[in-house]
């Protein structure tokens, strides 16, 4: 008996789940099919009914951080929006730097995960991260007024990668916590929402911590 167009849904979306999971926490180069399917629960022989090679597969994966079933903080407001409550660009910002975003070795934002394997992939690898790291702009870009708005959510961009992935490069913690948090400061002000920004992070960022 062939199976259900929702169970071939459901398998399809646990395969993605498992490669999301494993490619944020070992690398593309380190996961193979075999160990992401048995994650899964799964046969490797039913890995070809849903994905042509381990390439498309990691562009599916990585293509699902910002869309419907992203964490909380990334996605949209709802309609009615309570006042007062932060952008969108700024709520992310926030979840970017925070400390549960750093030591999340698993479900973090692919774009500071997987750089120098995307830097070492195919077009299809590539391709799939210039499109959330094209989202992840235009959040910002979205929430940010003139002047240089597109050079400014650049920016913010670049800051939030750049700033988590020197920060989990380091073994010394205290310095990983002073360039998150630095990087944290500088993307406010860059947003304009340094003075929406907690009394505890100004005041760091006044003493020149």
């Amino acid at each position: 008996m062939p199976y259900s167009a929702q169970h071939k849904h459901d398998t399809h979306q646990k395969i993605l789940e498992s490669a999301r999971r494993l490619f944020n926490k070992k690398g593309f180069s380190d996961v193979s099919i075999e160990e992401i399917m048995e994650d899964a629960g799964l046969t490797h022989g039913g890995f070809y009914r849903h994905f042509s090679n381990k390439d498309e597969l990691y562009a599916e994966a990585v293509r699902r951080f910002l869309c419907d079933d992203a964490p909380k903080p990334w996605r949209p407001a709802p309609p009615r929006q309570a006042a007062g409550s932060k952008p969108r660009g700024q709520r992310v910002l926030d979840a970017y730097f925070s400390q549960d975003h750093f030591d999340d070795h698993e479900t973090c934002c692919p774009l500071i995960a997987l750089p120098s394997d995307v830097m070492r992939g195919s077009d299809t690898v590539k391709g799939a991260y210039r499109e959330v790291l094209k989202q992840l702009i235009d959040i910002f870009f979205d929430d940010l007024d003139q002047p240089l708005r597109r050079e400014r959510a650049l920016a913010l961009v670049t800051l939030c990668i750049g700033g988590v992935v020197a920060a989990k490069c380091v073994d010394d913690p205290a310095l990983a916590d002073d360039l998150r948090r630095a990087a944290h400061r500088q993307a406010l002000r860059t947003g304009g929402w340094m003075t929406a920004a907690s009394g505890r992070e100004r005041k760091i960022a006044q003493s020149g911590r």
